[in-house]
């Protein structure tokens, strides 16, 4: 026997429970039985495996493989620093790995205190007495009692109902409130008017349920255990990571084999190659690259807080920048959650009518203002509010009442009022207006008659078209719902929330599409959609039973169309609309508050949960809006799009560095000069004087012009040809000729021949790499100015608009002085004291690369589009 359809002796016998309730032994061999109503989080990994996860992703693999390659280098040529520069490796990788956990874990921690997803206490009754106890020992065969504003805690079957009204809108998506009754019925669970699920709300009423299901085994929890058989994709960016840092290896590999043939080729002993060719590979990977982006991205999350979006996971934060399509819903996103009166019709505008239309709507409500709160259905509370504010409190003795529920779609309360019994009814115009035989005219009882009749059909179609919930209103002298007069019309409205109409307009500028897909009306969504601007034309309306209807090729080309609405949604729609998205290429980010958006929370490329959401929501998300509201969504896509640029940036600041370190190497292989620059010197310059530089650059606001790029393709790489290019031909070259320059400077000033050995040790030889150091150092100050933009100019971005880069560059100079003219610095780095006219010719070398960079963005930008 279903549990729907048993009487209420049938279900005490069922589930072995009675009017008393359980006794407290049974109750604790349930609890043992079936354990704690709570819902287990969906395979969270232990800390510890968080934590080994930062040390095993790609680039930190290529890292450790640098650090193992310097290890067996200095094992067989011991001397050259390169021990050193194996632990400074390791050391980067901890450092970088200790605070992507720690960013991610206080994250974890911050979601934590947002958690309010089921009640803490319930009121039983056990023994035959009522006792409140922890939601968490409920089990099966309790005995509960609902009243207003209570949370319903487990899956319970109503056996008593007094306008006992819940919203089941955290798992159902509809936030109509429903009426429970304790009659038996058949049909299916989910819409059952006789069920409490856990995580609804009590809005109005009382009444006593008996619970079947707690934890996992509620319906709840069965949507909770669906979230955890979605698979989690890697971010866009995580997988631009992963490429980027595949083909530095395999660029620096290909180059290490290529040079050690090259030196087998003109004679050099194979160890001789062998330490060579990893010098070549440790010189191309940028080890300051890995700490870089999880900084830039901290950075970005932390600006994101003060926006009021919660990021969970640092990679999630680029994500958002690549987000092509949002599949947003209605209430409480767009719009505030909290309905208004807008309208009020009658047949006319007599004061007697106006106060006869406020009476009903303050006496035929549930709702209540207690301690100056209002409390109950967002409807009632709207009507009553209203009334309250235009008539004052009213004084009245209720008699009975004929509740609400959705096949009579009305509610109706006999009152005494000044002594007069008067019947007062509130609902659907369709179900209220055949009931009415007269209306009130100028305070008189006219009889409705066809052309009376139509005149209110007019203005109900009217204020429907205008997106609002409308209500008729009437009563009677006699009997209940009999020969009733028709008082008016009041059309209420969840208004739009002011600000998302300007970030609507701010997504279609930069070309991110916006599909409502919500469990309201037709009706309330395009009126929405046309009053915040997401629809403009007529746009294609898709409801759940043409939905339902429709193969997936079909839903495919509709998804096509440029404004496309979907009403009267269920959690199963939501989940395949992101699928078909998906699977169409297209990086989908999706908004939801209760339990059942949990799956499609999951499945989204970026899933965004209202603060105010269920906990499920919040755990399948990666971005949490801790004011629930739509333009906070904007702004954390113009964010994620500013970091991919700001990465970007700053990977072309340090693989520039990278080429200059190169070329020395490759002068070496070929020429068989002395080495110019040792590893020890390559080490400074990447894990030292480029770090600040560098994360100044990751920490660029968003441009103006970021928000009015249409989203970048699936298919653009992170290092493109046009980057490249730009390292490659333009500012590699000019920071290894200014490198070179001032080592062969120094050596031709010291009267060195070409061939002529030096030692390690010999003090020409350290002042010429020192030189060389010097040339790369000054040359990556200009590239870090030209870097900040790859369009703009540095003068239109404002010299000094950006401080953090001015503090890095400061820091540079002060550590490349202390690395030239400190002891401790020289014995490091191997460096020596260089006099002031090496860097006086190095200088225009770095005004060089400036002005070229200007000139490219200032002429050749549009014609060549490098960036």
């Amino acid at each position: 026997m279903k549990i729907t359809e048993a009487t209420k002796e049938e279900l005490f016998k069922l589930l072995d429970t009675s009017e008393a309730g359980l006794a407290e032994e049974e109750s604790k061999r349930r609890l043992s039985h079936f354990g704690f109503n709570e819902i287990k989080e969906a395979r969270r990994s232990p800390l510890i495996l968080k934590f080994l996860n930062q040390f095993t992703h790609f680039l930190a693999i290529i890292l450790w493989l640098a650090a193992a390659l310097a290890f067996i280098s200095d094992w067989i040529h011991p001397g050259e620093g390169m021990r050193h520069l194996g632990f400074a490796i390791i050391g980067v990788i901890f450092i970088n790995a200790i605070f992507a956990f720690v960013q991610e874990y206080r994250a974890e921690k911050a979601i934590e205190k947002l958690k309010l997803m089921l009640p803490f206490y319930v009121k039983v009754i056990r023994d035959g007495a009522e006792k409140q106890i922890l939601a968490r020992e409920l089990v099966p065969g309790d005995l509960i009692i609902l009243s207003e504003g209570d949370k319903v805690p487990a899956d319970a079957r109503v056996i008593e109902s007094n306008s006992l009204t819940v919203n089941n809108a955290p798992l159902t998506g509809e936030s109509v409130p429903v009426v429970l009754t304790h009659e038996s019925e058949s049909g299916d669970l989910i819409p059952s008017k006789n069920i409490a699920f856990a995580g609804s709300t009590v809005v109005s009423g009382n009444g006593k349920a008996v619970v079947f299901a707690t934890g996992m085994s509620t319906e709840f929890g069965r949507i909770a255990h669906l979230t955890q058989t979605v698979h989690i994709q890697p971010t866009p960016l995580q997988r631009e990571i992963a490429r980027t840092s595949r083909f530095i290896a395999l660029v620096a590999t290909l180059i290490g084999l290529t040079f050690f043939i090259i030196g087998h080729t003109i004679g050099r002993s194979f160890w001789e190659n062998f330490i060579f060719a990893i010098g070549v590979i440790v010189a191309l990977v940028p080890e300051g690259m890995l700490p870089t982006v999880t900084l830039s991205l901290a950075l970005g999350s932390q600006r994101m807080l003060k926006r009021n979006a919660l990021v969970k996971k640092l990679t999630s934060v680029e994500a958002l920048g690549s987000i092509t399509v949002i599949c947003t819903d209605k209430t409480g996103t767009i719009t505030h959650n909290k309905m208004e009166v807008k309208r009020l019709w009658m047949l006319n505008q007599n004061p007697e009518t106006l106060k006869m239309l406020l009476k009903i709507a303050y006496l035929c409500n549930n709702a209540k203002f207690v301690e100056g709160q209002y409390r109950g259905d967002p409807t009632e509370v709207a009507l009553l509010r209203y009334a309250r504010e235009n008539i004052g409190d009213l004084v009245s003795e209720r008699v009975s009442e004929i509740p609400f529920d959705f096949e009579r779609k009305r509610m109706t309360t006999v009152n005494v009022i000044d002594g007069v019994k008067l019947s007062l009814t509130k609902g659907a115009t369709e179900t209220v207006l055949p009931l009415c035989k007269f209306a009130l005219i100028n305070g008189e009882k006219v009889e409705i008659n066809e052309e009376i009749k139509e005149k209110i059909n007019n203005a109900y179609y009217s204020l429907m078209d205008e997106g609002l919930r409308v209500l008729c209103f009437a009563y009677s002298e006699d009997e209940p719902e009999k020969d009733m007069l028709f008082v008016g019309l009041i059309g209420l409205e969840d208004p739009p929330r002011p600000e998302v109409k300007e970030a609507i307009n701010k997504c279609h500028e930069a070309g991110v599409r916006i599909i409502l897909i919500t469990g309201d009306a037709s009706r309330t969504a395009l009126a929405i959609a046309k009053e915040t601007g997401l629809v403009k034309d007529a746009p294609v309306i898709i409801e759940a039973e043409e939905f339902h209807r429709m193969t997936d090729s079909e839903l495919r080309e509709k998804l096509k169309e440029k404004e496309i609405l979907f009403t009267r949604m269920t959690p199963k729609d939501k989940l395949r609309i992101v699928t078909l998205l998906q699977e169409s290429g297209q990086i989908v980010a999706v908004t939801g508050d209760g339990v059942n958006d949990a799956p499609a929370l999951k499945k989204a490329d970026i899933g965004v949960a209202m603060g105010s959401g269920t906990d499920v929501a919040k755990e399948s998300a990666e971005l949490i809006l801790l004011d629930d509201n739509f333009t906070t969504i904007v702004n954390a896509i113009e964010e994620g799009r500013a970091i991919y640029e700001n990465i970007r940036k700053f990977i072309s600041y340090f693989l520039t560095s990278n080429v200059a370190e190169l070329v020395p190497y490759i002068a070496y292989a070929i020429f068989r000069i002395p080495l110019p620059l040792t590893i020890m010197q390559i080490l400074a310059i990447d894990l030292g004087t480029d770090i600040l530089p560098g994360l100044a650059l990751g920490a660029e606001k968003p441009t103006k012009e970021v928000m009015k790029q249409p989203p970048r393709s699936h298919k653009e790489r992170l290092l493109n040809l046009k980057l490249l290019l730009r390292v490659f031909l333009i500012l590699g070259p000019i920071e290894a000729a200014a490198g070179l320059f001032g080592y062969f400077y120094v050596l031709k000033t010291g009267e060195w021949q070409w061939g002529q050995a030096l030692a390690s040790n010999n003090i020409l030889y350290m002042q010429a790499t020192t030189a060389c150091l010097t040339g790369i150092v000054l040359t990556q100050i200009a590239n870090g100015f030209v870097s900040r933009s790859f369009r703009e100019s540095v003068f239109s971005l404002g010299l000094f608009s950006n401080k953090l880069l001015l503090a890095g560059i400061l820091v540079e100079i002060i550590l490349q002085i202390f690395i030239v003219y400190h002891p401790v610095g020289n014995n490091i780095f191997s460096t020596y004291p260089i006099p002031l006219n090496v860097w006086l010719v190095l200088i225009p070398f770095a005004l060089l690369l400036f002005a070229i960079e200007e000139v490219r963005k200032k002429f050749f930008n549009f014609r060549l589009k490098f960036l």
